[in-house]
């Protein structure tokens, strides 16, 4: 037997575990990379939707402060808005205008 093939025989778990333990660490990378990404992006469309719900819930509390009242049907929308905002991390302006909101008189429909 040749000498190199011999001493690749010798070690072949040794050559094994450094193939294999390389691709696994590319592929960690590689894993790791998408994970952050989608994180970052996961992150972004929270920060859109809580600006979209802010900026609805903003508007529609402005116009019912504005004319004094608001009926049972609106007012459950607010709920509805406001329960999701607050869930995402709103708070601040939102939530101040929708207790001001709340406590209007409600307007039989």
């Amino acid at each position: 037997m040749i000498p190199t093939q011999q001493f690749i025989l010798q070690h072949i778990g040794e050559l094994l575990f450094t193939g294999i333990s390389g691709v696994l660490a590319a592929a960690y990378r590689r894993l790791s990379k998408r994970i952050k990404e989608q994180e970052k992006e996961r992150q972004a469309i929270k920060t859109g939707l809580l600006a979209i719900l802010h900026d609805r819930l903003y508007q529609a509390c402005l116009r019912y402060i504005s004319q004094g009242w608001i009926d049972d049907d609106d007012m459950k929308n607010l709920e509805y808005l406001y329960k999701s905002y607050h869930a995402l991390g709103g708070n601040g302006t939102g939530t101040e205008l929708y207790n001001r909101a709340k406590s209007l008189p409600l307007h039989a429909d």
